[in-house]
């Protein structure tokens, strides 16, 4: 079961994008870990949290998919947020991220994005451009204000 594409589809309606869903073992209990952000861009607020968990669990709960006994849990991508998308790059551009590659890891800050790409520059003044869905990135320093 893709757990990401079905979080997706029911919480896009709301105004909202998931950025990570797993369902993950933990012990003897299973958790659905959902992580998403608003649209607007504008911080995710506890209610929004609430609603989302709400709206999916009753979903979940009509399609019957998960076997058994498991806890659902809806967060907010918090300080180490991952970046998959052009846009997240745009929205947090000249911030510092961590970057797993299989050119090797590193911290840079975002230089720029151009189509299907992502320019960083490292403290040493080097450059690297990396092709979007080539690596991962998460934030490795938090905004001043909301973006």
């Amino acid at each position: 079961m893709d757990w990401q594409q079905l979080a997706q589809e029911v919480l896009e309606r709301l105004g909202y994008d998931v950025l990570e869903a797993n369902l993950k073992s933990a012990g003897r209990s299973r958790v659905l870990l959902v992580r998403l952000e608003r649209k607007d861009e504008h911080p995710v607020s506890v209610a929004d949290l609430e609603r989302a968990s709400h709206v999916l669990s009753d979903e979940l709960d009509r399609r019957d998919l998960i076997e058994g006994a498991y806890r659902l849990e809806v967060e907010s991508p918090g300080p180490e947020r991952p970046l998959l998308t052009a846009r997240h790059f745009e929205r947090f551009m000249g911030l510092k991220v961590k970057v797993k590659s299989e050119q090797g890891n590193f911290t840079a800050r975002i230089q720029g994005v151009q189509p299907g790409r992502v320019d960083f520059v490292l403290e040493s003044g080097e450059t690297r451009s990396l092709e979007l869905g080539s690596f991962k990135a998460n934030l490795a320093e938090w905004p001043d204000t909301p973006r």
